[in-house]
């Protein structure tokens, strides 16, 4: 981890270097899934604050609600015609969007995936992104080990994000289904696994409601969950309001991704047992940097040695490690989050 942060800082340092003579008259968009989760709260800061740094002209654009498609393509079709060099967005429909991305390129802007990748990856000139099939691998790895013997006997939840499948919500709960140790079948797609273990899936919209709801939908049908994933810190949050409500909250393992300030505080309460953290503030500042890169040079942002986009990181954060699966704790987590 602390590896892949320094070189991801080195390579953070090149790009600020070359996006120094920036203009004011350049202009860039963010459109994020909503303007209210914490995780894209915290984007929008990181791109305020290097496009005020670079003298660049940003316009953020939120989906009313996670899963908003409509309101993106709006977005978009708003930033193409006030004529931006650049738009980060992270979509809601990861292969609906792609029309609109394509229609952007061709009038000569960049466009950059923040977190969620494109459907196909190659549809954005780049992706910015943790590596979410890591991310869910470690945190199903941390829950196998944590369980120890009982894994082979898991009542195991999977609260994803949307019934679209958006690609991070795929590769997050493929990685945590791999981590565990459990066939994935295809892993494009979630759902389609055999394994017995697995009670079910349902979908949260990435928010507390929504993870309660999933919670209390799963548990009317499979009274006996021990185990349960979650597609980011809300939808977790909800989950345990649903356990607490039952009695059961000191009986059900949780484990989330996303790592922000609110959900560290969770696994430092216990609602929480392990985290996996990204780094948000990163990822839309390194794009503003890109965009100005590109405004002022034509060149376009690399991907990471060995993958198929930018790589900004990723580390399990809790106070329960486990041999063979490294982590970071609690007060480090605090100390990173939302970096």
């Amino acid at each position: 981890m602390k590896k892949l942060l320094v070189t991801t800082a080195i390579s953070a340092a090149a790009m600020a270097g070359a996006a120094q003579a920036a203009s004011h008259s350049i202009s860039a968009c963010l459109i994020t899934k909503t303007d209210t989760n914490p995780f894209f709260v915290k984007m929008r800061e990181g791109a305020t604050a290097k496009a005020e740094e670079l003298g660049i002209t940003l316009n953020s654009y939120a989906g009313k609600v996670d899963g908003d498609h409509e309101s993106q393509v709006q977005a978009m079709e708003t930033c193409i015609a006030n004529g931006a060099k650049g738009i980060l967005i992270t979509a809601s429909d990861t292969a609906s969007i792609v029309t609109s991305v394509e229609q952007a390129q061709d009038m000569g802007i960049l466009v950059i995936a923040l977190d969620t990748p494109l459907n196909p990856i190659d549809a954005a000139d780049m992706t910015f992104a943790t590596d979410n099939f890591l991310a869910g691998e470690l945190t199903g790895k941390w829950a196998a080990a944590t369980l120890g013997d009982e894994a082979a006997n898991a009542r195991i939840a999977m609260l994803d994000l949307d019934i679209s499948q958006p690609t991070v919500g795929v590769l997050r709960d493929q990685g945590f289904l791999q981590g565990f140790g459990i066939d994935i079948a295809d892993p494009n797609k979630w759902g389609d696994e055999t394994d017995p273990r697995i009670v079910g899936h349902d979908v949260t919209q990435g928010n507390s409601e929504g993870g309660r709801k999933a919670m209390e939908n799963l548990l009317a049908a499979n009274p006996d969950i021990n185990l349960v994933y979650t597609i980011n810190e809300p939808a977790a949050s909800g989950a345990y309001e649903a356990l607490k409500a039952i009695g059961r909250e000191d009986e059900v393992l949780i484990v989330s991704i996303d790592g922000g300030c609110p959900g560290v505080a969770d696994v430092e309460a216990g609602v929480i047992g392990a985290t996996s953290q990204q780094y948000p503030l990163l990822m839309a500042s390194l794009g503003v940097e890109a965009i100005a890169r590109f405004a002022e040079t034509g060149e376009k942002p690399e991907a990471t040695e060995g993958k198929n986009f930018f790589d900004t990181g990723v580390a399990l954060v809790t106070d329960q490690p486990v041999e063979g699966v490294e982590s970071i704790s609690v007060a480090e987590g605090k100390d990173l989050c939302w970096g």
